[in-house]
Order: structure tokens, then sequence, then C-alpha cells
């Protein structure tokens, strides 16, 4: 395949699954510790560095059990489905 052709990645739905859940349950621990959830989990996910998430109810040791692509594909997968239900008539 050459660089100026798009790439296929399969798209894999248990996995998007467990970074939902695990993007809910973190984003909660953030909230309820008084941080702004989207500010640290861009910080993570930007620089990897699990000391932008709370170890309140065990967030640090769960946002470490996915991938961080994983959940940047979920993000950008919830996304497109809001924008997607605002076109629809």
């Amino acid at each position: 395949m050459g660089l100026d052709e798009t790439r296929r990645l399969p798209g894999v739905r248990p996995a998007a699954n467990q970074a939902d859940a695990v993007l809910r349950e973190v984003y909660g621990a953030l909230k309820d510790k008084g941080y702004n959830p989207i500010s640290q989990l861009v910080g993570y996910l930007l620089s990897g560095d699990p000391a932008y998430i709370t170890s309140h109810m065990g967030a640090r040791n769960l946002v470490r059990r996915v991938e961080r692509d994983e959940l940047v594909e979920e993000l950008l997968r919830q996304y497109v489905e809001r924008l997607e239900e605002r076109a629809t008539p």
C-alpha cells in the first residue's frame, strides 16, 4: 500500500465497550475529586502520563488497562455518532 492510500483499521467492538466503560469511570472519578475531566483526560491522552488521572476510585489503574489509541477511538466514535444524530432530520 502506498503512502498516499487510505488504510482501513478493523473495528473491534469489545474494545470499544471496554474503552467506553473506562472513560465513564475515570470521568466520574475526576469529577468527584473536583478536577476538570476533559483537561485531565486530554493531558493523559496526549502525554501518556498517568499522573493526569486521579487514583481516586482506582481510576489511574483503570485507565492504564486500555490503550490510549482505543480511548481516542471511542471518544471520536461517540463524537461522530452525535454529529450524525444532529444531521438526521
